[in-house]
């Protein structure tokens, strides 16, 4: 398939890969984005009641979805951009930072590769004690939303407020570290460390998604409710990076190149 430059984690723009390596390796990203953050919270958060010191909680939670974005944009940064998140996709699109052709393209392999990895959360835990997966399954498989889904039983308003500004804000530093000038070498890293940030605000009241393609992966599996409270984990988040991408080059004042 024809090539085409598109701006990456690493900083400037560059001669990228195959449209169909950037598509797998989207998908490839966002399995391990997927499965580190929602296998820590099915499989480790809660683990054996605390007994032991054994769980790792929100603290566990928020820093295994950083550390799955860390990794993964080291790994797949130079050959798709490490996205791994329709948001960020649109965020740069928005921003002219990515072209608006593989927009849907990058989304569907987003999805694909979110959905493969909670199918394969969902599989190690029906291999659990007990009713591991029944239980998971009945407590929303780690979706997010609002009421009965959100951890510290939150309201819609709220939850939607939540994933708009958590999203926005990580969207901006995804713009920001990935300009022109910017130190590319830490551009992972500081991407990861923003994502535990917003997370451990995000996790008490949505259950902090941010990325329309972990959100679909988990209300899959979800059940009913979680099915129902889908819209808003696809819609918060995709109003965040609509607002970071049209406000980044007035708000920072940055020439960025297309």
């Amino acid at each position: 398939m024809k090539r085409a430059t598109v701006t990456h984690v690493g900083g400037t723009p560059d001669a990228r890969p195959a449209v169909s390596s950037r598509l797998l390796a989207e998908a490839a990203g966002t399995f391990v984005l997927v499965f580190g953050v929602v296998g820590a919270a099915l499989l480790a958060a809660a683990f054996d009641d605390g007994r032991g010191g054994l769980n790792v909680g929100f603290l566990g939670v928020a820093f295994a979805l950083g550390l799955s974005v860390v990794v993964g944009a080291f790994a797949f940064a130079n050959v798709s951009g490490a996205h791994f998140n329709p948001a960020v996709t649109v965020g740069l699109a928005v921003a002219g930072r990515f072209p608006w052709r593989l927009v849907g393209w990058y989304v569907i392999a987003q999805l694909s590769g979110g959905l493969a990895a909670s199918t394969l959360v969902a599989a190690v835990a029906a291999g659990g004690p007990g009713d591991l997966l029944a239980g998971a399954r009945a407590s929303g498989f780690a979706s997010t939303g609002w009421g009965e889904l959100s951890p510290g039983h939150f309201s819609l308003l709220s939850a939607a407020l939540i994933e708009v500004a958590a999203t926005c804000v990580f969207v901006w530093v995804v713009l920001g570290v990935t300009s022109p000038g910017a130190p590319g070498a830490l551009a992972p890293l500081a991407i990861g460390l923003t994502l535990t940030l917003v997370a451990l605000v995000a996790i008490p009241v949505s259950n902090g998604s941010f990325n329309p393609a972990r959100s679909f992966a988990t209300a899959v599996w979800g059940g009913g409710v979680a099915m129902a409270q889908l819209w808003m984990s696809l819609a918060a988040p995709t109003v965040g990076a609509l607002v970071a991408g049209a406000t980044f080059r007035p708000l920072f004042g940055r020439r960025l190149r297309n």
